[in-house]
């Protein structure tokens, strides 16, 4: 059987990054490995210098070094550029990598769990570890191995110059082993109160209509500024902490290199070495010291990138790389619900628990309860947006896991309470940003939403760009763009949570015709309905309360035991008989003509479509 691959099957993840960059780490090393024995050229030079040409006074010998050292010097600067290129490269590769996942991650996590700030913090991360690895600070990881050498040579050049150098460097390694454990606490505070502060930000910016008409521009403005200033606060502790490392460490390692020089002098005066090797010492030793000193320096934004990679590591581990699925035929027979509970992202109870119904092909279903008894959280189970924590969902017997995620969707329709559009033009909404999207296609959606017309009628028609979130149309608009689209490519699927909330009767006629035409094509239909202009093209009702399923038959059936229930039957709570009976009573008025008189029908429903 042949199988699809999923668009995120390739998905790496962060020990594949690691492993797949080894080559480049390698070569990496190897270059910080010849840089850092062509860093000996400076004090062998000074060396030579001092204890040769100054002895001899012999100006061929000082021109011959001159000119290796100004080769071998080249030669180092030519490979720290091609490091710092390379380096540039890896994190660009990283980015490469990762940014597909993340990016599915950021679409995907916050259906799953809820994420913290404004749910952008891992393309920050992101950009946190790619700065971090195009910088300087993995030069110093790479130059610390090769300190041990500079080490050995001051030992070579007497045991009393590599002691004061041994010493330094154990003070200097110590420094940076505090800086890391007094640097972490404040790091991961201020990347904390950043997110928070940038959550307050984007509900002010979602917010600005409800902002300025009501007056809120103050108080919204206060909370921000506390979040402000507590991310500032924390922000400047964790700068004091690296700012006050990074001064000592300089200073000590000045110090250390006077000293070294100190030590040096000493043993020239005690005849136990020369100038050169005193010069030479000081400046081998500064060498050595050199990585440390960088490593504190780069502390902050090293501490900054690994708790962003950590966060990253975390959030593929919540989205795993799924495996291929092999490709399923179009569905047509029915949809299946069996005993599924529900858990919002963040949530520790479900909030919809043991329902199951089925629907058959053709066939259409409206949810009805009142407010808060699960209808919404229901139609995003059913549409694939949440994923049930027990039960499953099935179209033709098939699982939802078992589809491949991709093809699932071009059989699934489905319109949210609140229709946000994609910064693009009317036509590639309606299409699902399809690239190649067949004009008449887009055309049939349109007309079967019934807004056709309504498109015509913009000055640039389905070229009309709608702006960031749909901003360029106005709210019906946009639910009547976001209906065609959830009927395009004729979904066997079509889910929708209150359709007509934002519509004129003109739209509500629109919506029972488009649950009309996806049941004339056998399709399924599902509706969440508040308004009872929807229930009259459905022929199936689904009484939600407290998160449960309290009836569910033929339309004309449920209605019936809602608007007189039983004496015996205490399954449907006062609150939610009462609000389907406030929905059901202008039923009568409204819906019924698209059905046919069906047994059981409430007493005069077959006079009330007999005269429609």
């Amino acid at each position: 059987m042949p199988r699809v691959s999923n668009e995120t099957s390739s998905r790496p993840q962060a020990a594949a990054i690691v492993s797949g960059l080894a080559p480049a780490i390698v070569g990496i090393a190897m270059i910080s490995g010849v840089v850092n024995v062509l860093a000996l050229t400076a004090p062998l030079f000074m060396l030579q210098v001092y204890d040769r040409v100054l002895a001899s006074r012999s100006v061929s010998t000082l021109v011959g070094l001159a000119v290796l050292a100004a080769g071998l010097y080249a030669v180092q600067a030519v490979l720290d550029v091609i490091r710092a290129r390379v380096l540039l490269r890896i994190g660009e590769s990283v980015d490469t990598r990762l940014s597909g996942p993340v990016h599915d991650a950021v679409v995907r996590i916050p259906l799953e769990t809820r994420m913290p700030g404004d749910g952008l913090q891992p393309l920050r991360d992101l950009d946190n570890v790619r700065g971090f690895l195009s910088g300087q600070g993995p030069t110093a990881l790479f130059d610390l191995p090769w300190m041990p050498l500079y080490l050995g040579i001051c030992f070579l050049f007497h045991v009393w110059l590599g002691v004061t150098a041994l010493i330094g460097a154990i003070v200097l390694v110590s420094l940076a082993v505090a800086t890391d454990a007094m640097s972490r606490g404040p790091a991961r505070r201020t990347s904390q109160h950043a997110m928070a502060r940038n959550a307050l930000m984007e509900a002010a910016r979602r917010n600005a209509e409800v902002i300025r008409a009501m007056g809120l521009g103050r108080r919204v403005a206060a909370r921000w500024q506390s979040a402000n200033a507590a991310y500032l606060a924390s922000s400047r502790r964790a700068g004091d902490v690296a700012g006050g490392f990074t001064g000592v460490s300089r200073a000590l390692r000045t110090m250390l290199q006077s000293a070294i020089l100190a030590v040096g002098a000493y043993l020239v005066i005690e005849q136990e070495a020369s100038a050169g090797v005193m010069i030479a010492s000081s400046i081998m030793m500064g060498r050595a010291l050199a990585p440390i000193d960088l490593a504190i320096a780069s502390w902050k934004p090293f501490l900054t990138a690994r708790q962003s990679w950590t966060r990253l590591k975390e959030l593929l581990a919540l989205a795993p790389e799924p495996s291929g699925v092999m490709a399923l035929p179009k569905p047509e027979t029915d949809l299946q619900v069996q005993s599924i509970a529900i858990v919002p992202p963040g949530g520790k109870r479900p909030t919809v628990a043991g329902v199951s119904f089925a629907v058959p092909a053709g066939g259409a279903l409206g949810i009805i309860g009142p407010s808060g008894s699960g209808k919404s959280t229901l139609a995003r189970a059913l549409a694939g947006v949440w994923t049930p924590a027990t039960g499953t969902v099935r179209l033709d017997g098939a699982s939802f896991a078992q589809w491949d995620p991709a093809r699932l969707g071009r059989h699934v329709g489905y319109l949210p309470q609140g229709v946000d559009l994609f910064d693009g033009t009317i036509a590639e909404n309606i299409a699902r940003l399809e690239p190649d999207a067949i004009p008449d296609a887009i055309v049939a959606a349109a007309r079967t939403a019934g807004v056709h017309d309504l498109i015509l009628r913009l000055e640039h028609g389905y070229e009309t760009h709608v702006g960031e979130a749909g901003c360029a149309l106005s709210a019906g608009q946009r639910q009547r763009v976001g209906l065609a689209r959830a009927l395009y490519g004729d979904p066997f699927l079509v889910v929708l949570d209150e359709p007509n909330a934002n519509l004129d009767a003109e739209g509500e006629e629109a919506v029972i015709q488009a649950i009309a035409s996806v049941r004339a094509r056998k399709g399924i239909a599902v509706v969440v309905a508040h308004r009872p202009s929807a229930l009259g093209a459905v022929d199936f009702v689904l009484m939600m309360d407290a998160g449960r399923a309290k009836a569910f038959g033929p339309r004309a059936e449920v209605l019936s035991r809602v608007l007189k229930p039983p004496a015996s039957d205490s399954s449907a709570s006062p609150s939610a008989t009462a609000a389907t009976a406030r929905m059901v009573t202008p039923l009568r008025v409204i819906a019924g003509p698209l059905n046919a008189p069906e047994a059981g029908d409430p007493p005069g429903q077959d006079q009330y479509d007999a005269g429609h």
